[in-house]
């Protein structure tokens, strides 16, 4: 029996601890699950597990892409799986801990198998559709899939309705038919989820204590190297933490350049 134990929860909330001490007890490997902790340039904001912690107990996908690296659910899930494999061989239980919930659902729940769309076409699309107001997408969305327009639960989210339309566009196929296949098989046959929760005002006082360490370790100037890099689009740096510190910057040079 192969087992998952997934830990999920807010922010601050003490889920790398919890990974620590069950991965110490039951004498295996963690796998992360943060969305932002993939990437080498975002450290302090990200609230990465220290040194400490990473030499104690072996961690996988931290710190194993830069900010400039496309990646996304469905790689992550074949990263994933390729892992989960490997370390199956050795031990019959793996722990998932982090913060990103999409992420994690997918690892647990499975995910369909969408086709491979050649980058060419797919960037000429792409550019065109974020052109768009998110009014005329759902219309179009509307028209090609309704289907899949229906189940959509957020309609405001013009990344998943432009990823749908690309697919729709590129391979003359409804996004809905490709939700009819097989899911992607997972290498394990049992998973527990753990949910961390406590009181809202607890979380937002250890959030605010937190916020205040990240300064004092140096969040400000590892925001402000990554400024330079805002322009280019880099979906890493649209991250809670960082994207606030650079509308603080673009105010400042308006307001310099004002004076």
């Amino acid at each position: 029996m192969k087992i998952l134990i997934s830990i999920i929860g807010p922010t601050c909330i003490g889920k790398t601890k919890l990974s620590i001490y069950l991965s110490k007890k039951l004498k295996t490997e963690i796998i992360s699950c943060d969305s932002r902790q993939f990437y080498k340039e975002l450290n302090i904001g990200t609230s990465k597990p220290s040194k400490k912690y990473l030499k104690k107990i072996k961690h996988h996908l931290i710190n194993n892409l830069n900010i400039y690296n496309n990646y996304n659910i469905f790689l992550f899930k074949k990263d994933v799986n390729n892992i989960l494999i490997k370390l199956f061989k050795k031990y019959n239980i793996v722990i998932m801990v982090g913060g990103s919930f999409l992420y994690e659902k997918i690892i647990i729940e499975g995910i369909n198998k969408l086709p491979n769309l050649k980058k060419k076409k797919l960037n000429i699309i792409r550019k065109k559709l974020y052109l768009k107001n998110i009014n005329y997408l759902l219309k179009k969305l509307k028209k090609k899939d309704f289907f899949y327009f229906k189940k959509l639960k957020n309609k405001k989210d013009k990344k998943k309705i432009i990823r749908a339309l690309e697919i729709i566009y590129i391979t003359k196929k409804k996004i809905s038919y490709f939700f009819k296949k097989k899911k992607i098989k997972s290498p394990f046959n049992k998973y527990i989820r753990i949910g961390l929760n406590i009181n809202r005002k607890k979380i937002y006082k250890k959030i605010n204590k937190n916020v205040d360490l990240m300064i004092k370790k140096g969040l400000l100037n590892e925001a402000k190297k990554l400024y330079i890099y805002k322009n280019k689009n880099f979906n890493a740096l649209n991250t809670i933490g960082y994207k606030e510190f650079f509308d603080f910057f673009l105010k400042k040079k308006k307001i310099i350049k004002i004076v």
